[in-house]
């Protein structure tokens, strides 16, 4: 008896190791989500920065155009939605009657970040702007 028990043990830790590791390596690029911020615009983004520089902190541009002197401007567009449900519920029961009530609520918010950079004939950032509304 106790040799089966050591054996479904074993069996049970073998396919819960083999199940964690198998999560482990997958091929899907880790997106970071609070890239796009104000304060990393308003921190990180200099007037004289490389387009590569740029790059790196913000990460690829939405579009990338050019103005009337055929200078990029890259624009960067970032929209987010963030719901908030809210629940509250009250149970109480008595040996006889059993009561329950609940009550749940939603908000939901919605958050825009508009970038956009201009750049000289040489690469490095000329100017820049950005708007952020939430509502």
């Amino acid at each position: 008896m106790m040799k089966s028990s050591k054996i479904v043990l074993g069996w049970c830790l073998s396919v819960g190791l083999f199940g964690g590791l198998a999560g482990c390596g997958s091929d899907r690029a880790e997106i970071k989500e609070d890239r796009l911020t104000v304060g990393k615009v308003q921190g990180e983004i200099k007037v004289g920065m490389s387009a590569a520089q740029v790059a790196e902190l913000l990460g690829s541009p939405n579009i990338v155009t050019t103005d009337d002197k055929r200078r990029e401007v890259w624009i960067y567009d970032k929209v987010s939605t963030d719901r908030v449900d809210t629940r509250s519920s009250s149970f109480a029961s008595l040996i006889i009657l059993g009561t329950s009530s609940q009550d749940s609520s939603s908000s939901q918010r919605q958050r825009t970040l508009t970038i956009i950079i201009k750049y000289d004939e040489d690469k490095q950032v000329r100017d820049f702007a950005y708007n952020a509304t939430q509502f």
